[in-house]
């Protein structure tokens, strides 16, 4: 599968390194770059990337109000990566707030982001690992729980211990193993748990357990 990128970045030296980076991996081909969010909403629309890579600090429109466009359009498919320079946590908050289905800094390794567009291209989502765990605490404590216990709530015994797992880190293999469970069995578990909660992918999904109270962060 060729994993279809558009970038948005407002500088252009930015854009052009990012291009030269995919360039060399066969199975990735960027369909067209963005020097602010409006452009980047318009040419998603035009050419319905897989996978938006975003910068949040933009003229005309920030990144994160783009992502927010971008993922409540219906006719949409495409997943949004934030990719900045500023490690602060409330663009991370933000940023998944807004639909963002991956969060990486922009001096993380080529092979980081080449690999972060693959797992959100699959449809999964990537954080980096250096904030993962201090966004999920931390966005535990700010937001709302409400709505997340009554959605959690709903979830089947069984669906609540993979969520658990999820939360933990592990991987669909990972979890069917300590589940006892077949990894077909997990996936279909993983899905009625995006549907009831509802969310787009596992960081969302982790999220409302961390909000609903059914994770506890340190």
């Amino acid at each position: 599968m060729t994993v279809r990128v558009l970038i948005a970045d407002d500088q252009e030296m930015v854009r052009t390194g990012f291009r030269l980076i995919l360039s060399r991996e066969p199975d990735i081909e960027v369909v067209g770059d963005a020097a602010d969010g409006r452009q980047a909403v318009a040419l998603t629309r035009q050419h319905a990337p897989d996978v938006v890579i975003m910068d949040i600090r933009m003229p005309a429109m920030d990144g994160l109000e783009a992502t927010t466009r971008i993922v409540a359009d219906p006719q949409c498919s495409s997943r949004v990566l934030i990719l900045t320079t500023f490690d602060h946590d409330e663009y991370v908050y933000d940023s998944l707030a807004a639909g963002a289905s991956g969060f990486l800094l922009k001096d993380a390794p080529a092979d980081q982001l080449v690999t972060a567009l693959r797992v959100l291209a699959a449809g999964d989502a990537m954080i980096a690992p250096a904030v993962t765990r201090r966004l999920l605490n931390d966005f535990a404590r700010r937001r709302p729980a409400a709505a997340d216990r009554a959605a959690v709530g709903s979830l089947s015994q069984r669906e609540r211990e993979v969520l658990l797992l999820m939360a933990e880190g592990l991987a669909n293999s990972e979890i069917a193993e300590r589940l006892v469970l077949g990894e077909a069995t997990v996936k279909t578990h993983i899905a009625r748990i995006f549907a009831k909660l509802p969310a787009r992918d596992r960081v969302q999904a982790v999220i409302a357990a961390y909000r609903s109270g059914l994770v506890y962060g340190d």
